[in-house]
């Protein structure tokens, strides 16, 4: 019987990235330089955040998405942050709630006015302090409203129910830094990469490590699960410095189900999942290339689809919600790409090609809405529930009802010289800044003035005291 190639039918074979046209993308803007292992970019329906470099402390700017091209360089920017900006994440339910973490170990909240910012930014409606170093990584909850995940330098994780203000749980069974975490689809495990060179699945309510894997030949980078499949994949390096993925079964981690090496560069491999097409990409940092791949429950499990090529290197790259997604032009998948070199903010988008301009059904099926589908308090008390589904066959336009509400707190100070210290934030704008440099040597001129003649007076009473004791004495 003559050999005949095994060809396996998919309807995302000819997926393709189309990059947007230089006017359609973000332009002039400061991309921070630090080497963190972050995307440093957060995009939802209304917003774009990226960290920049600024000197003096941590911040990130937000701009609505439809001001494209060149981004003044005085651009109003959110800096509340003492430290570099490590990561930021927008809320999933709130769409002008923004988290960020900071090498300052807090977490801040930031409600973004609408219309985005018209001055600088520096009070957050929230502020979040547990950490005892830097924090690198916060990550929503994806079906409850207000908890919200950080993990620190001091290898803790810290649940934090914002309603309350305070952390409400901390996992402690690291012993080294957190590179990554990754909640399955109804929040009810929490997977995470570790120095250590372990992956972890975890009960996050009790902290309870319900699987582990010793990753020696895999060294392990980042963790994505793989929707409701029961799966892990796993980006790191093998024994041979080549970089690899690896499938898991999250329910036995003793060995992967796959492991495939992926090349010989040396740059992170950043996974995205999504879950409605079992469609994977893998980015790489520095690279300019995104491969994508096709999961399926049989073997082989992943199936090379193609390449998006391009030759300027990414630092990171924000991904588009899925009701964010233009459904008349058949996009499964938008990137917001970071061109550290030219400071600019790319759009890719992941585009199924098909002639029709009717909505295509079978490649968008009920997809995770805006709504949450449990409170903080139901969640903690134990109870899961998958995410509330969306459609998005009439263009998903509706803005979320829910807001943001801040705990009251009393305010604290932190008094040194009679000066506040918690209060002295950032000058809000340049000419602000320098208004305060100009008062500053003008008070250092004036205490400077006082000095001198507060010398000049001791020395006359130095001279008049010396007078009065050579006076000669009366009888």
């Amino acid at each position: 019987m003559p050999w005949r190639p095994q060809y396996r039918s998919s309807k995302f074979r000819n997926v393709y990235g189309k990059a947007a046209s230089r006017e359609h993308c973000f332009d002039g803007i400061p991309i921070t330089k630090n080497v963190h292992d972050n995307h440093f970019c957060a995009v939802n329906v209304r917003f774009l955040a990226i960290v920049t470099e600024s000197a003096g402390g941590g911040s990130f700017l937000v701009i609505p998405l439809e001001q494209k091209g060149r981004i003044e360089p005085n651009y109003p920017k959110v800096c509340g942050h003492q430290g570099n900006v490590l990561d930021i994440k927008w809320n999933p339910f709130i769409e002008n709630i923004i988290a960020s973490c900071s090498e300052d170990t807090s977490v801040r909240i930031w409600e973004i006015p609408e219309g985005g910012l018209k001055r600088n930014m520096t009070e957050a409606v929230l502020e979040l302090y547990g950490h005892s170093r830097r924090v690198g990584i916060v990550e929503w909850h994806p079906t409850t409203n207000n908890i919200l995940l950080s993990a620190g330098y001091d290898y803790k994780v810290l649940i934090w129910n914002l309603e309350i203000g305070e952390p409400v749980k901390m996992i402690d069974c690291h012993t080294d830094v957190i590179l990554c975490m990754s909640f399955n689809s109804d929040g009810s495990l929490l997977a995470t990469t570790c120095k250590d060179k372990k992956l972890r699945v975890l009960e996050p309510r009790s902290g309870k490590v319900l699987q582990e894997a010793s990753c020696k030949n895999h060294r392990v980078n980042r963790v994505v699960f793989l929707g409701s499949t029961k799966r892990l994949l796993t980006t790191g390096v093998s024994r041979w410095n080549t970089r690899q993925i690896a499938l898991w079964d999250q329910e036995d981690l003793s060995m992967p189900l796959v492991e495939e090496e992926i090349d010989g560069l040396s740059g992170l491999l950043f996974p995205f999942y999504d879950a409605d097409t079992h469609m994977l990409y893998l980015a790489g940092k520095g690279d300019g290339n995104i491969r994508y791949y096709e999961i399926s429950s049989e073997k082989p499990y992943l199936s090379y689809l193609m390449e998006f090529r391009s030759p300027a290197p990414q630092k990171g790259l924000g991904v588009m919600p899925k009701h964010g997604l233009d459904v008349s032009a058949c996009e499964v998948f938008r990137f917001y790409k970071l061109i550290t070199l030219k400071g600019v903010i790319e759009p890719i988008s992941m585009i199924v090609p098909r002639r029709s301009e009717t909505y295509q059904e079978d490649i968008y099926p009920m997809t995770p809405g805006t709504e949450p589908a449990l409170t903080p308090d139901e969640w903690l008390s134990g109870i899961n529930r998958d995410p509330i589904l969306m459609s998005l066959k009439e263009g998903y336009k509706r803005n979320s009802k829910m807001v943001f509400k801040a705990p009251v707190r009393e305010k604290k100070g932190m008094m040194v010289n009679g000066i506040d210290l918690l209060a002295n934030v950032p000058p809000r704008t340049e000419g602000e800044l320098l208004r305060m440099f100009f008062r500053q040597q003008d008070e250092i001129r004036r205490l400077k003035d006082e000095l001198s003649q507060r010398d000049i007076r001791i020395r006359q009473l130095q001279l008049e005291l010396k007078n009065f004791r050579n006076m000669p004495k009366n009888n």
